[in-house]
């Protein structure tokens, strides 16, 4: 895919780009534009400045740093490295929504230590050893994304902070060329500007919509500037040439924020710079990109979160909205609304200041109407499946194992029941070392026996480019595949089929070069109860149709990350088979009568 490339062949940029950008925001002393403000929303950035007055900014250290080297710690360094942020974000904010200087200090402080930083990367993305070399920045996502932070400080504090001293937005800027401008322009040799051949991933639209807004931050050259927005558009037609015609991303619902959502940042920049020229809103590629959260929407806070994602994960909303009223689809502005997020949701995790910003200035509808998820989705390349019928909801995938935030769950499945999970994908987990090292696979919600598919004797899922789901088609009411490869087992057949009418029912025809047992494993939201061969969990039943033993095991979901999806406990249940050569295992899901 070369959208960019094609439209920029016909229309060079430096014939759109008629005058250099200012700040896509209003700075400070523009107190006309913070007062329109509607007045809850300036008063949650008073909350949220206040939230944060008085804190100190963190110390970062070389031990916090080399904590990840030496143990595979990350939160020993993130925490204070992202609080830094946060803090300085909401200075920033409390200034702005009043004019009030008497938080400048705070905000002089947070850029001053910002800029002091031996790196901006994070301790786990260094690439120098266990310390950063500030001889070699390394410029990765969060690099870019305190470029861009400290950027639109210094365009919305520029009077302020120069009448404080013109030192500190000098050296903002050398800082910014340094470890971000000139990497940019200059190597070729980071993998995620895909020239090296590597799998690209949200990387390549996260880093390029924060450089590019950076960019357009301190631009005083347009032929330098229109060079780095092009670079940039070429980078991204090499991401989205990747991407499945059917819009999916393969990293889930919670990725998109970063991954397609970046995307649409770029083209709004893009559109924006160029004065409206350059709207490219009509590519279908591309608005299936943008409608994939729609699409993996399973109605209420829940997602199909296959992949390192959340079940309830962080959703852009405004930017949701945004894409809704480009691609003209009242759906997905519905959705955006519902979705909307505070400025302290902004800052929450990663903190998002342009997306908070774009939340702050993008005008509310006076009315939308609510949205139901759509009725029943097919995404053929990205192969998933969302059925509906009675109350119940039914999300499966084929896939493949393999990416750097996949799952070994070939054929899984995700089911609700009025609006509840019952049967769940455990989700993502508070990265650590090992989530992206080659123990990945023995975290207990990335490995194959955590997931809704079989154990084949002792033998689960593996992961690899070639551990993919094959004959994979959509039927009226499911999903049917064969998950064999999957599977280490020389020889074996494993065909299954997933089906959604007034009950849910589970076929697994499997074949064996030699006698093994079968597991038919699910993971819970709520406890179990066995009443002889059937299983009673929350608002589902279940019932197998041959002769099997039955397993238990709870899981205290310890991780604080997943924990604000699933407090508390999940449960697997375990049917197990004894050893054949053939096994034909059928299960019911059934709804509880109220």
């Amino acid at each position: 895919m070369t959208m960019f490339a094609e439209y920029l062949g016909a229309h060079p940029l430096s014939t759109l780009v008629t005058a250099l950008p200012r700040c896509p925001f209003p700075p400070a002393r523009n107190r006309a534009a913070w007062e329109a403000l509607p007045e809850d929303r300036r008063d949650a950035l008073r909350r949220l400045a206040e939230t944060y007055r008085g804190m100190e900014y963190p110390s970062l250290t070389a031990r916090q740093f080399m904590a990840f080297a030496r143990a595979g710690d990350r939160a020993a360094f993130e925490g204070p490295y992202f609080l830094r942020r946060r803090k300085l974000c909401a200075a920033l904010l409390g200034v702005c929504a009043d004019g009030d200087v008497t938080g400048l200090d705070d905000v002089i402080d947070g850029v001053w230590l910002i800029c002091e930083e031996t790196g901006w990367n994070l301790s786990a993305h260094n690439d120098s050893g266990p310390l950063p070399d500030p001889d070699r920045p390394v410029l990765d996502l969060f690099a870019a994304q305190t470029a861009m932070i400290l950027s639109l400080a210094c365009a919305l504090l520029s009077d302020e902070l120069d009448a404080a001293s013109p030192l500190i937005r000098r050296r903002v800027r050398r800082e910014v060329e340094r470890r971000v401008l000139e990497p940019f322009e200059t190597r070729d040799d980071l993998w995620w500007m895909g020239f090296t051949g590597k799998d690209l991933c949200n990387w390549t639209p996260w880093i390029i919509s924060n450089v590019m807004l950076t960019a357009c931050a301190w631009a005083d050259d347009a032929p330098r500037l229109c060079a780095l927005l092009e670079r940039g558009c070429g980078m991204l037609d090499r991401y989205l040439a990747t991407l499945p015609g059917d819009g999916g991303c393969d990293e889930g619902p919670g990725y998109w924020s970063m991954a397609g959502g970046a995307v649409l940042d770029c083209l709004d920049l893009m559109e924006r710079v160029t004065g409206g020229k350059m709207a490219l809103w009509d590519d279908p590629k591309l608005r299936a990109v943008l409608r994939f959260p729609l699409n993996a929407w399973l109605g209420g806070p829940w997602f199909a979160n296959f992949a390192d994602c959340d079940a309830k994960p962080d959703i852009p909303g405004e930017r949701l909205r945004f894409a809704g009223e480009k691609l003209d689809d009242p759906a997905l502005q519905a959705l955006g609304a519902r979705f909307e997020q505070s400025p302290a949701d902004h800052l929450a995790d990663t903190p998002q200041l342009w997306r908070l910003l774009n939340g702050l200035f993008h005008p509310r509808p006076a009315a939308l109407p609510d949205v139901a998820p759509p009725g029943d989705v097919w995404l053929n390349d990205l192969q998933m499946r969302v059925v509906r019928a009675g109350g119940m909801v039914l999300a499966c995938k084929g896939g493949v194992n393999a990416g750097s935030h996949s799952h070994n769950d070939c054929g899984g499945f995700i089911l609700l029941v009025d609006g509840e999970p019952q049967i769940v994908d455990a989700g993502n987990m508070t990265y650590t070392g090992a989530t992206f090292s080659e123990g990945r696979y023995t975290l207990f919600n990335t490995r194959g026996m955590y997931h809704n598919v079989p154990v084949i004797g002792d033998h689960e899922q593996v992961s690899g480019p070639n551990r993919r789901a094959k004959g994979v088609a959509a039927t009226p009411s499911g999903l049917a595949l064969d998950i064999a490869d999957a599977y280490p087992v020389e020889g074996c057949v494993v065909r299954r089929t997933l089906a959604l009418d007034k009950h849910m029912a589970l076929l697994d025809e499997i074949k064996l070069p030699a006698p093994l047992p079968v597991t038919e494993g699910f993971l819970l939201r709520h406890r179990p109860e066995i009443r002889g061969n059937t299983v009673i969990s929350g608002a589902i039943s279940i019932v197998p149709a041959f002769d099997s033993s039955i397993g238990v095991e709870e899981i205290p979901v310890a991780d604080p990350r997943m924990a604000r999806n699933y407090p508390g406990s999940l449960w697997r249940v375990a049917f197990t088979d004894a050893p054949a050569l053939k096994h034909t295992l059928r299960l019911q899901i059934e709804r509880n009568d109220p």
